[in-house]
């Protein structure tokens, strides 16, 4: 059977890509997204992978870069719809939000067909993603150091946490954030729909980060293999999981020195990082509230009273 995604047609055994239309630009040119649809030569799941619903985290545009080239339609079992640009707008001017409606995309899902520019493509999108059995929506840390992670944003109480967490397993970063997200996520509305979700979080950069664009692409193979869109083996292994995220902001304004790398343990009362003068004299010393794992931290040194530093991973456990 022929599948579509916007202008993107396939029979089984083919690939094709296409424009999904989201609307108009300012001057009345169409707006179309870059989509791509792979048609297995073999019955299967579906699989929705998408990229760049905040327009300045690139390395999930990265990973879909690599993936395509690298997936033979003879070879799968199934179909894998990808959506490689959600933020059009954002996108084009390296922006994190929309800056036709200053929306955050991922707050905006399920979307609405009628309504704001970013409304209308996360409806958009929403509609392509309910096609399928699964769903990766791949992020970043924006600008920020990040470990690379998976997000399950479900909720341990919902009725498809353990699916998910079953689908952040065997993408495999290694880590994995399980706290409920806010409102108008798609790693929230997908679950919603009855469609295991999982928000891998790919690192931090400006531009592209080689390492975690492989280990997304990684992730996204484990993820075809596990669920039987291509041969081959695909075990599960044990991930380190934190339910809880501490966040510390700098207690006065200077040059911040970290005492901790990404993935450190970090034990409760013990000295995370402190700010000086540039001259190197003593300000402010801050220690963790809780024991953890360093999980996320500011890229530039500078900081102003009261502005984000990092972040500690807490609850933490093995799965």
């Amino acid at each position: 059977m022929t599948t579509t995604l916007g202008t993107a047609s396939a029979r089984p055994g083919e690939i094709d890509t296409g424009r999904l239309e989201v609307g108009e630009t300012r001057d009345g040119s169409s707006v179309g997204l870059p989509v791509a649809v792979v048609n297995g030569a073999s019955s299967g799941k579906t699989l929705y992978m998408q990229a760049a619903s905040d327009g300045d985290e690139l390395n999930g545009v990265g990973v879909i870069q690599r993936v395509v080239p690298r997936l033979d339609p003879a070879e799968i079992s199934g179909t894998i719809l990808i959506v490689g640009i959600v933020n059009y707008h954002a996108f084009q001017v390296a922006e994190h939000r929309n800056p036709i409606d200053d929306t955050k995309m991922n707050r905006a899902y399920p979307g609405n067909e009628t309504g704001t520019s970013s409304e209308r493509i996360a409806a958009a999108t929403f509609d392509a993603a309910t096609r399928a059995d699964l769903i990766l929506d791949l992020h970043q840390g924006s600008t920020s150091q990040m470990l690379d992670e998976v997000r399950v944003r479900c909720g341990k109480r919902h009725r498809l946490h353990d699916q998910c967490l079953e689908l952040a397993k065997a993408f495999d970063c290694g880590y994995v954030l399980d706290q409920k997200g806010p409102d108008g996520q798609l790693a929230r509305t997908g679950p919603d729909e009855g469609i295991p979700t999982i928000d891998p979080e790919l690192g931090g950069a400006v531009g592209w980060d080689e390492a975690s664009i492989q280990k997304g692409v990684e992730g996204v193979f484990n993820v075809l293999r596990y669920y039987g869109f291509l041969g081959g083996e695909q075990s599960l292994e044990t991930q380190t999981r934190a339910s809880g995220f501490e966040q510390y902001g700098a207690p006065a304004g200077g040059l911040v020195t970290m005492h901790k790398e990404l993935g450190d343990r970090v034990r409760p009362s013990e000295t995370i990082f402190e700010v000086t003068t540039p001259f190197g004299e003593p300000k402010a010393e801050v220690t963790a509230d809780s024991g953890g794992i360093f999980w996320r931290a500011r890229r530039l040194p500078q900081v102003a009273t009261g502005e984000y530093v990092c972040s500690v991973g807490t609850d933490i456990g093995q799965y």
